[in-house]
């Protein structure tokens, strides 16, 4: 720990076994209303604190994530530590306070919140192995190379850029192959057993914070004891538009590819899908599409013909909010982002990530930002977290989060809705001669789903598979045919090769490897269309029922009134529970995939009648591409 850090501990320590000592235990006194006001100067004492600790947490792990070295990863340890310790002194005396039985509702959610340790629950060494152990994976992920096909010599391929690029834009299935097999061996197998001592240590943490498994302590988040039940009636109601597009996508890879490679009943081999995980599949659409001579919607040339630059991206995305009455970025915006991967040859963790620093306006992004579509609907959704600590930046610290974890991810993804409209598109000077007829509508409709829709499975599958490992329902000896089982049974894919337990192949996925909860994703990309459809009431751009007025031609760029309803919601972080957040944008308290199938409708419409026309098998057959020690 370093000095500064101790003396901060050592003070906050102190001063609250001053008051306990001083006042006795709330508890213990009759007059319920005064240990309630202890309490609530107790906490508000603390803040101070809370937020420098947090500052410095935050940027030690910047600090790391942008420049990945044995002296920053030292750094950002010993800040993980010091933040720990201080956090478990507070909630051990916060447990002293009898709050449960305390009247005001806020301040036992806020006591709450703080006597919740997560990791920190841990004793100092197993904190300890536990933080080196995801280090060690993430550091793994982070760094990892491959060797370029048929080019032995040249090893210094990186998942960014060149393997996400050569995955989306080759139609080699022999190069496709090379780089999926070589990325998922060099960020998988060696870290399989650190994976082993993290499941370990993320039980006995669960435990300690009172919950059966880890499984449990992420749903907790949610604050809904049938929420894991939701989610599974979610994949089961999207299951249908899901079967169509998939074998509509099959059976168009078939006729690209050949019977050999892709079969006509069986799942889709992963590596085809433009897509290292096979999580989006809009990579592909320009071989897929349902009218391949009408222009796919796609305006990445002309962001560089008109000279975009990351920066211009980012102001783009910043006017857009602006528009709507929201947040312009403050200029510590601009003076400490990372907007473009640094050309002095550091490591660094390209993953796309908006930071809040816990101080005035001091919010970042970090973002190896490339000069394309996908990058700028990127910009706009990592500008949505962004927005979102601007908004609730007034609360205390321990508010200062999504309503629930979904909520984040879903309020930048409702800009993208409205920014990847062939309307909005054209608005802002970047769509040139786009005629959108019927034909282009489904086309605009197939790519949407090939990055929206196509995703829900994969994201389901990814928590779905932890939180068996965490229950301990899969043991470590099948860790890895039990994520294909899960992949084949719910998105109908499989790897190009056959796998076995020696592979590893969940870890290639950065949020495997860095202990991300995946279920946000999920829950983001059921809630953006609740959220999208109030946004567009509100802007007077939609209108149920009415065909000039309809989810998937609606722009709240320039809607006030849309801001201002986004505003209110976000305000709010997660001082409330999440169905009163989303209540007061939407009117609704629940959960529902109503909205998405909405919005997919035409696409659903189209799928079943052309899958029928074509003869083109719904479903799949399952023949395990895994094989068992």
């Amino acid at each position: 720990m370093t000095n500064i850090m101790a003396r901060q501990v050592t003070v906050v320590v102190v001063l609250i076994g001053a008051i306990g000592v001083a006042l006795g235990l709330p508890a213990a006194e009759k007059d319920l209303q005064a240990a309630e006001t202890t309490a609530r100067t107790f906490l508000d004492g603390l803040e101070d604190e809370i937020r420098d600790i947090n500052y410095n947490t935050t940027l030690q792990s910047w600090n790391y994530e942008t420049n990945i070295t044995d002296e920053t990863l030292d750094q950002r340890n010993d800040a993980v530590d010091d933040q720990a310790l201080f956090l478990k002194e507070v909630a051990r005396e916060l447990r002293l306070y009898d709050y449960n039985s305390f009247k005001d509702a806020d301040l036992k959610r806020r006591i709450k919140k703080l006597t919740d340790l997560g990791y920190a629950a841990l004793d100092e060494d197993k904190f300890t192995q536990l933080v080196d152990a995801i280090s060690r994976m993430q550091e793994n992920y982070a760094t990892a190379k491959v060797c370029q096909y048929r080019n032995e010599t040249n090893c210094n391929f990186s998942l960014e850029p060149e393997l996400t690029e050569t995955l989306a834009k080759s139609r080699d299935p022999e190069e496709l192959k090379h780089y999926w097999v070589q990325w998922h061996d060099a960020a998988g197998k060696s870290v399989r057993k650190d994976f082993d001592e993290y499941v370990t240590l993320n039980r006995e943490a669960a435990q300690l914070n009172n919950f059966t498994s880890g499984a449990e302590y992420w749903l907790d988040a949610y604050e809904d004891d049938t929420f894991e039940a939701q989610i599974d009636a979610a994949i089961d109601q999207i299951r249908p538009l899901y079967e169509q597009i998939h074998a509509y996508v099959r059976y168009k890879l078939r006729k690209h590819y050949g019977n050999e490679l892709v079969s006509e009943k069986g799942p889709i081999p992963i590596h085809l899908l433009g897509n290292m995980w096979g999580q989006t599949w809009d990579n592909i659409a320009d071989i897929t599409t349902p009218f391949p001579n009408k222009v796919l919607l796609d305006v990445t040339e002309e962001m560089v013909r008109q000279g975009y630059t990351a920066v211009k991206m980012f102001e783009m995305g910043d006017e857009f909010f602006q528009s709507m009455n929201m947040t312009k970025l403050p200029p510590t915006f601009w003076e400490k982002s990372i907007l473009e991967k640094p050309k002095d040859g550091r490591e660094l963790v390209c993953h796309a990530s908006a930071w809040d620093f816990y101080k005035k306006d001091d919010v970042r992004i970090k973002q190896c930002t490339r000069i394309n579509m996908e990058d700028f609907f990127t910009v706009h959704h990592e500008l949505g977290h962004i927005q979102y600590y601007l908004q609730y930046q007034h609360l205390p610290s321990v508010y200062r989060e999504g309503a629930n974890p979904g909520f984040h991810e879903a309020v930048g993804d409702v800009l993208s809705l409205s920014v990847s409209t062939p309307k909005h598109l054209e608005k802002i000077g970047l769509l040139k001669a786009f005629v959108l007829d019927e034909e282009s509508k489904l086309n605009q409709f197939y790519q949407a789903g090939l990055s929206k829709l196509v995703f829900l499975p994969f994201a389901y599958t990814l928590d779905k598979y932890r939180w068996e490992i965490f229950r301990g329902d899969v043991k470590p000896e099948n860790y890895n045919c039990k994520f294909w089982e899960m992949r084949a049974k719910y998105s109908g894919v499989e790897p190009p090769v056959v796998r076995s337990e020696s592979d590893f192949d969940a870890a290639a996925k950065y949020h495997v490897s860095a202990d991300v909860e995946y279920l946000r994703y999920f829950v983001s990309y059921i809630v953006q269309f609740q959220f999208h459809r109030a946004a567009c009431e509100k802007a007077g751009e939609y209108v149920k029922g009415d065909p000039e007025k309809t989810l998937n031609n609606c722009d709240i760029y320039q809607s006030a009134a849309a801001g201002n309803a986004l505003k209110a919601m976000l305000a709010m972080g997660s001082s409330k529970p999440w169905p009163d957040a989303m209540e007061v944008l939407t009117g609704q308290r629940k959960m529902s995939a109503s909205a998405l199938i909405e919005y997919f409708q035409p696409l659903y419409d189209w799928l079943v009648k052309e899958n029928k026309a074509l003869g083109a098998y719904v479903g799949w057959e399952t023949d395990l591409k895994c094989k068992s020690s």
